[in-house]
């Protein structure tokens, strides 16, 4: 199965999104990006994530436009609609799915208060993620 998943910076959600995905299934290629791709990923997200063995310390974040000419099984947006705009995949795609999560990287305050709102969203994530795999993706390999 291809995937890919979006959102603006491709800095923190993409990023686990595409990390609980690939761990899922070793077999299935994911990909994710942005519509403006931020400098590197978050640490807290690479942090988070390696708490449940999960390495995403050799992703990088990457623009959306490397991607229109491929050819998609699913197209995954999880940016938060209420607070952003999610990007538009325009191209071949047989499934669009939106997972809306608000965005961790921009919330302040002491490093123990974000890592936990990390934690949450990895939590969430992971467990949406895998019901969606179970329930849609995994349907289609069988």
């Amino acid at each position: 199965m291809k995937i890919l998943i979006l959102c603006t910076g491709n800095s923190c959600r993409s990023q686990m999104a595409q990390g609980c995905l690939e761990s899922f299934d070793r077999y299935n290629e994911v990909h994710s990006a942005g519509t403006t791709p931020a400098k590197e990923v978050n640490t807290f997200a690479i942090k988070v994530m390696s708490e449940i063995g999960i390495d995403i310390s050799q992703h990088y974040p990457k623009p959306v436009n490397i991607y229109m000419d491929d050819e998609w099984d699913y197209v995954i947006t999880v940016c938060d609609e209420a607070n952003e705009s999610c990007p538009i995949f325009i191209g071949n795609v047989k499934h669009r799915i939106h997972i809306g999560y608000e965005d961790p990287s921009v919330l302040n305050g002491p490093e123990e208060f974000i890592l936990g709102k990390f934690r949450q969203l990895r939590d969430k994530m992971r467990k949406e993620l895998y019901e969606l795999y179970i329930q849609k993706i995994k349907q289609e390999l069988e």
